[in-house]
């Protein structure tokens, strides 16, 4: 299947039902905007069906260096831009080129069920990517990619993620943000009874350090396991992939109202936590609650660190978090 725009408005809902397999072209030259399946500016859309999306990107990763030049603007399997009360639910995203799903200017959106595959080789292939968006939900599903399971953007506002395993991958990020002037706030990320297996890391913020102004707050994350997980627990202010920025200058996104509880499992490195918030703008209200985080590796039992925040604790951690903080 080549480039196909499904495009409201509409005046009644709609259901697109996917059985079989589709599958994109092997070369990224036949999709130029960036884009293979699209829906745009509808109310009450449902997308469902046992099918396949099989963006078949293996030839597009083996092009894209994101290290030696800017990652290439490959085409994105799923594109959802301004759908408002509509779900998404029981379909499968195999081998995207780039972002498996790109969701933009979405109001009440619903994920439910949804299978997203590709290789943890996979450049750039995050599962799905929210932004500028209110109101949504990703439940019951599984994600493996070579980058994030789930990815937030700017401008967000109350997303909830629940019952998601996410494995191969860099786990559920928030950010990176900061590298463009006029960011709008992330307000409102609630992570509840979710598993990560062999990630790179588990919940993680990042945002990039000489950055533009921001704020993110309202994280909450709650009952996770982690298994061979290389960084369990992420804020990570000095976000600098591939040596492109100032590591001296700070981040001025400002994090603040974040709490992590209940976080069980083990670590694939000493770093079970890592709090390494901005000296520009210090976190501010961060609670840390029950962790109980195991690392058997030859170095040593698991460690944390932390820069630039005073967490409150309430109940047990394990490895001890930012030792010297104060204790609710």
């Amino acid at each position: 299947m080549k480039q196909v725009k499904l495009e409201g408005p509409c005046k009644a809902p709609l259901e697109f039902q996917l059985q079989g397999t589709l599958e994109a072209s092997p070369d990224p030259k036949i999709l130029p905007e960036g884009e293979w399946f699209t829906v745009n500016y509808l109310n009450q859309f449902t997308l469902s069906g046992t099918g396949i999306f099989d963006g078949q990107g293996k030839a597009a990763w083996a092009q894209n260096d994101c290290a030696k030049t800017k990652c290439a603007h490959l085409p994105y399997n799923l594109s959802f831009n301004f759908l408002n009360s509509s779900t998404i639910q029981d379909i499968t995203s195999k081998d995207s080129k780039n972002f498996h799903m790109n969701v933009n200017g979405c109001n009440n959106l619903t994920f439910n069920r949804i299978t997203i595959t590709a290789p943890k080789e996979s450049i750039n292939t995050d599962g799905i990517h929210v932004a500028r968006s209110k109101n949504v939900n990703i439940t019951d599903s599984v994600i493996g990619t070579g980058d994030d399971c789930i990815s937030v953007g700017d401008e967000l506002e109350q997303l909830h993620i629940t019952k998601v395993t996410c494995g191969p991958g860099h786990g559920i990020s928030v950010g990176s943000l900061g590298k463009t002037p006029g960011e709008k706030p992330v307000v409102g990320v609630y992570v509840k009874n979710c598993t990560f297996i062999n990630t790179d890391n588990g919940v993680r913020v990042k945002t990039w350090p000489a950055s533009h102004q921001g704020v993110v707050t309202e994280l909450h994350y709650e009952d996770i396991i982690v298994q061979n997980v290389s960084n369990p627990i992420v804020i990570d202010q000095v976000y600098c992939p591939y040596n492109q920025c100032n590591k001296d200058l700070p981040s001025l996104v400002k994090i603040s109202k974040v709490s992590i509880k209940n976080v069980k499992g083990t670590s694939r490195t000493q770093d079970a936590v890592l709090l390494l918030c901005s000296k520009g703008v210090p976190c501010e209200g961060v609670e840390v609650g029950d962790i109980d985080i195991t690392y058997n590796g030859k170095e040593g039992p698991a460690k944390t660190s932390c820069e630039n925040v005073k967490p409150t604790f309430v109940g047990n951690q394990n490895p001890p978090v930012c030792a010297g903080a104060h204790t609710a």
